[in-house]
């Protein structure tokens, strides 16, 4: 399925954009905050809030195939410590001296991640033992990253498509396949858009998984934003790359990305058909889930009169919609590219109306004080049951809704807009 744009930040918010490249993990989120600026010593003091003895934070510059960055560790005294659950976790939060937003962000990573767990072993959330991510500097990468987002005033979080390593990998419960089976309950639970790379190593961890599989607000490329900070927080693999989180924090901007979908180009040049059958492939190929079909009239090879046909279709329905064409046609060859398909933010309302429910197609105005949208049209469907139904011409019909729709439009409060749903 295509993936849908990330939402628009609102103007003027700080931001913080996730580029998940070479994955993402604890100590990568805030090897990368601090790399954006963050400062090491404020954060340890909002840390001291968890009083956690026996912990502290080393961070230090290096330089990974010709790219800088901040390498993280979180060094612990007794690295053992006590196996936890998800109650005490959250006691453990709940009842730090740091800021509300940090200690309810926290809160819900843990919350997402323990969910997570007790699905893949198939028992109650309560009664998770958290083991790795139950540690120490598991707490510390969690509740770091949500600090290191207050310290830079950051308000909302958009991520890349996480990529996934294959391979097996050694935790508490012995060997386990990667990606790890709580990363891919994760990303399941929480629609996060992955993709695999053929890599042996473990490129998304659980802690990071959860991070931002709770704190993301979508997925995709970067949304508007003006770009202020770039920080790279270091992964402890070396792939043969530079293996970096990379963060952008900046400002939100007016501009948001407009929708976009991944679509199939289908073309065949066709000059020995009966005419009459067109215009039946056409009605078989919108059947069958095409987008759209159009046929141009074309002159060939020897100055032959031909018809090219073209099918706008869905990645997921390309092979059926081949068959029917080699099926319906006299065509031994298609031609198949990708396209993009960028569209206008669209919305369709209702009209009340003599004959009863009409819908109105429109484009929402950009500038709440406009008076109409910037492009709007009835539904031709529902004017041509109307007409069938009543008798009255087509492009009556079309004017009295026009009419109904200006009128009701203007009339609307600005502060109470119009009730819009979604174009399917």
């Amino acid at each position: 399925a295509p993936l849908p744009p990330p939402p628009p930040a609102v103007p003027g918010s700080k931001i913080a954009y996730f580029d998940c490249y070479s994955g993402i993990s604890g100590d990568m989120i805030l090897g990368a905050l601090l790399d954006c600026g963050a400062g090491l010593e404020q954060l340890e003091k909002l840390l001291a809030g968890l009083e956690l003895p026996g912990c502290r934070l080393h961070a230090e510059k290096v330089n990974r195939y010709g790219l800088a960055g901040t390498n993280l560790a979180v060094l612990i005294e007794n690295p053992g410590g006590p196996l936890r659950h998800l109650p005490e976790i959250l006691r453990l939060i709940r009842g730090a001296a740091l800021p509300e937003a940090v200690k309810e962000k926290s809160a819900a990573v843990f919350e997402s991640l323990a969910a997570a767990e007790a699905a893949v072993h198939g028992i109650p959330v309560e009664r998770v033992h958290f083991h790795e991510v139950g540690a120490v500097d598991a707490i510390v990468d969690i509740v770091g990253g949500a600090a290191a987002l207050h310290l830079l005033g950051v308000e909302a979080v958009y991520c890349s498509p996480l990529p996934l390593g294959r391979g097996m990998v050694q935790c508490a419960h012995g060997l386990l396949p990667l990606p790890a089976p709580a990363v891919v309950e994760l990303c399941k639970g929480h629609r996060v858009p992955v993709y695999g790379r053929e890599t042996e190593l473990e490129l998304v961890t659980p802690t990071g998984a959860a991070f931002v599989a709770t704190l993301a607000q979508g997925y995709g490329p970067p949304p508007g934003m003006f770009v202020e900070k770039i920080g790279y927080g270091a992964g402890k693999k070396d792939p043969g790359y530079p293996n970096y989180l990379r963060v952008m924090v900046g400002t939100g901007t007016a501009a948001a990305p407009l929708p976009e979908e991944r679509l199939q180009v289908i073309e065949a040049n066709i000059d020995d058909l009966n005419p009459e059958i067109f215009g039946y492939l056409m009605e078989k190929l919108l059947e069958g889930g095409a987008l759209d079909v159009y046929f141009t009239p074309i002159q060939m090879k020897k100055n032959r009169p031909a018809v090219k046909l073209a099918v706008l279709a869905p990645g997921h329905g390309l092979n059926a919609l081949l068959e029917t064409i080699f099926n319906e046609t006299s065509t031994l060859g298609v031609r198949v590219f990708e396209g993009r398909k960028i569209m206008r933010t669209r919305a369709v309302e209702v009209m009340q109306t003599p004959w009863g429910p009409v819908r109105v197609k429109l484009v929402p105005a950009a500038a709440p004080e406009r008076d109409l949208p910037l492009h709007f049209a009835p539904e031709f469907e529902d004017c041509q049951a109307v007409a069938r139904r009543t008798g009255l011409p087509l492009k009556e019909i079309y004017r009295e809704v026009e009419f109904l729709f200006r009128r009701q439009f203007r009339n609307k409060s600005k502060t109470e807009p119009p009730e819009l749903e979604k174009l399917e």
